[in-house]
């Protein structure tokens, strides 16, 4: 291997960007660009996939400029996704034939009360392992098929397309060669069946969906297509695809059951290795797929199918993380920036026996309460901005603990240590309080950029840039580790009061209340 970089194509939610790393997994150029969200009805988000692909594009070609790479330089293209969001477009002219519906847009959710009052629930679970749920993709391709007009007559003529942002961003890199998606991403469209590996006849027979509109489906780490020399200069293979979650999870290197990582963001997302079999959540965590790896790349022998050898994870989220912090900075104004709250958050010992209970928007696992709503108890005369600052934060914490908790009950594997990132894994109080609430360490890695790095090891794994998963494990280094200072009880006492705050905001919206 003489090529000195791969490209990772980092597409979210909010921006599009790229980050091109050499064979040390440094960083060396990247490039950056946000796009315009639409909310065209209230629990409608949408995205111009046009838009999307342009803004990709262009940061694409800034990182390589950043980096003082040419597509010669360049080995293998990674690419990492935000998850769910839905489009269809025309297979001649290559067209979305309607926006994206992004995986927030809750239009779905009366087709998901439907489903469930036919008591299809279960069923979706068992083959899937996850919840129903407009998050995702399924009751959104089933939406655009029946309200964008002609889509599902032309479907049926296997004209239409559909794809989550991944299979678009090939589509369009390859010229329409490619329709294809890898298993981190079809786990998280309600179609895909994570035992098998495929999708499910049965269920694309509930939603009335045909079978022709979907991608084929790839390893997460193997070589699927060429990026069209017009777009850089030259060919590059596209070699890795993963779910931005999956691939953080890939880039904090946890390859081994019991490895989690915890992403700390607007909320967080907390993935657990379960290993080579789907565990069955019992506290509504979802069950997923890390990635798929080709049988001479993976670490076991086990069979494998066109989709690789499986990685499961346990999933869970936390909807309001350092959503709670912003609420401080505009709702409170106690903070004029988000980074203010570590300093006054510390310049108290404790929490003076004041919780939040961010429930802003209702509570996800382990109590799915869509009625409940953000309660903060315990205050008294003493209390100051400084208690309520730090019971944010420990609130971000405890909420997270309490997911690993259920995460254990589920799988029966312990905690080795918890790698995290994203923008508040910085805060050293909020992550000396993730390690005290969970009795395990916490690592922060030295890169941050642990989406990127994932989309980047995958593609880079598939062509050799690295030899194996030993190789690029060895490249991931901590940069800080905080070890639990707290004693058992004191951490079971501080999760056992955390419990009666969250019993005061449950229901509190319910009709009648």
């Amino acid at each position: 291997m003489t090529k000195s970089f791969i490209l990772a194509l980092d597409q979210g939610t909010t921006s599009s960007r790229a980050i091109v790393f050499d064979r040390q997994g440094t960083a060396r150029g990247l490039g950056q660009r946000e796009f315009r969200q639409h909310y065209p009805q209230p629990g409608w988000v949408e995205h111009d996939a046009n838009e999307i692909w342009q803004s990709q594009l262009d940061v694409a070609r800034i990182a390589l400029r950043n980096a003082g790479a040419t597509a010669a330089d360049i080995a293998a293209i990674g690419i990492t996704n935000q998850r769910e969001t839905t489009l269809i477009w025309d297979r001649a002219t290559g067209q979305p034939l309607a926006h994206a519906l992004v995986w927030q847009d809750r239009r779905t959710a009366p087709l998901c009360d439907e489903l469930r009052a036919q008591g299809h629930d279960k069923l979706l679970q068992e083959r899937t392992g996850l919840v129903l749920d407009a998050y995702f993709s399924g009751t959104k391709l089933a939406w655009l098929l029946d309200n964008v007009p002609g889509a599902r007559k032309a479907a049926q003529r296997g004209e239409v397309a559909f794809g989550t942002i991944d299979s678009w961003l090939i589509w369009h890199l390859t010229g329409g060669a490619v329709h294809s998606t890898d298993p981190s991403n079809a786990s998280r469209t309600l179609l895909f069946d994570i035992h098998t590996q495929d999708w499910s006849d049965e269920i694309l027979a509930l939603l009335d969906i045909p079978r022709s509109v979907l991608p084929s489906i790839a390893p997460s780490s193997a070589v699927i297509g060429q990026a069209l020399p017009d777009w850089f200069g030259g060919p590059i293979p596209i070699a890795g695809v993963a779910g931005d979650q999956q691939a953080a999870t890939f880039g904090q290197a946890c390859f081994k059951p019991g490895m989690a990582k915890n992403t700390y963001g607007t909320g967080c997302f907390m993935l657990m290795n379960v290993g080579d079999k789907p565990v069955v959540s019992h506290n509504n965590l979802l069950s997923t797929i890390g990635w798929g790896l080709p049988a001479d790349k993976h670490r076991s022998n086990d069979a494998t199918s066109s989709a690789g050898t499986p990685t499961y994870m346990l999933e869970g989220g936390v909807f309001m993380a350092g959503a709670a912090v912003q609420w401080l900075r505009d709702g409170l104004k106690i903070i004029q920036r988000s980074d203010q709250i570590e300093a006054l958050a510390a310049s108290v010992a404790d929490t003076d026996d004041v919780f939040l209970v961010p429930a802003f928007a209702g509570l996800g696992a382990p109590d799915w309460d869509p009625y409940a709503r953000g309660t903060l108890v315990g205050l008294t005369r003493g209390t100051t901005h400084a208690h309520v600052a730090r019971a944010t934060l420990e609130a971000i914490a405890l909420q997270s603990a309490e997911l690993m908790t259920c995460m254990k009950a589920d799988s029966n594997i312990e905690l080795s240590e918890l790698r995290v990132d994203g923008g508040a894994a910085r805060n050293d109080l909020l992550m000396q309080m993730q390690a005290d609430l969970l009795g395990v360490a916490v690592v922060r890695p030295r890169v941050s950029e642990s989406t990127a790095r994932g989309a980047a090891g995958l593609a880079g794994l598939a062509v050799g840039f690295w030899s194996g998963l030993d190789e690029f494990a060895s490249q991931w280094e901590a940069e800080h580790r905080f070890e639990p200072q707290w004693s058992a009880d004191q951490r079971t006492a501080r999760l056992a009061r955390w419990r009666q705050a969250v019993e005061h905001a449950k229901g509190w919206a319910r009709p009648g209340n």
